[in-house]
């Protein structure tokens, strides 16, 4: 059965997390409604682009709370923190079709959990 994903946020079939990690990814952010402030980030992995994500969210708390030498967060404030973005979106290449395939929020916010989870257990 074949599926056309239209949209950047039309939700891909679901890859594994090996299959997943070795796969280029780029990921699409949005932090505000000003079409300026649209960027994106490069990385090898998917892994890596969870850590990118991650540290978005960690230099947008030092710029919030600048006088704290240490800032904890859990899971939940990182969710928000993704809610809050304008748009947030990941290209993950897909191989066998030759073409990136398209993720939204809630896709960066399972993996991004899973990657802490993994981080956290080492």
């Amino acid at each position: 059965r074949r599926t056309t994903h239209a949209h950047a946020h039309s939700n891909p079939p679901s890859l594994t997390m090996a299959q997943a990690d070795n796969r280029h990814t780029i990921i699409l952010v949005q932090p505000t409604g000003a079409k300026t402030s649209r960027t994106f980030l490069d990385y090898e992995k998917v892994s890596l682009a969870m850590d990118g994500v991650c540290q978005m969210f960690e230099r947008r708390l030092k710029e919030m709370y600048p006088k704290l030498r240490d800032i904890t967060y859990d899971i939940h404030d990182l969710y928000n923190y993704i809610d809050a973005l304008n748009d947030l979106s990941a290209l993950v290449y897909e191989p066998s079709a030759n073409a990136y395939l398209p993720y939204n929020k809630e896709w960066i916010k399972k993996r991004a959990f899973s990657h802490l989870k993994k981080q956290a257990g080492r």
